[in-house]
């Protein structure tokens, strides 16, 4: 990863997130940010995600789930520090 410093974050995005393309936008946003991580779809309905990068781009990505995909409807965004894995890709699980 090129760029400043590199974080890692992990997301519960909740509302209406599932059946609306959020994970396939999900991906498309994080690589256009050039960030490594994942998105996939909990059982209870909510989508988790791991961004991993340069901070900005990170934090470029939760505002982004706070909106998520035109058909989506988020009402709340859980978000919690981690350590860098060194990803290196974006995939969907």
């Amino acid at each position: 990863m090129t760029g400043s410093h590199t974080v890692a974050r992990e997301v519960v995005v909740h509302g209406r997130v599932q059946g609306v393309g959020f994970r396939l936008y999900c991906q498309q946003q994080a690589e256009r940010q050039r960030l490594a991580g994942w998105v996939t779809n909990e059982p209870d309905g909510s989508v988790r995600a791991w961004f991993e990068g340069p901070s900005e781009q990170v934090e470029a990505m939760l505002t982004w789930c706070e909106q998520g995909p035109p058909s989506a409807r988020v009402e709340r965004v859980d978000v919690a520090e981690r350590d860098p894995r060194g990803l290196d890709r974006f995939g969907v699980r």
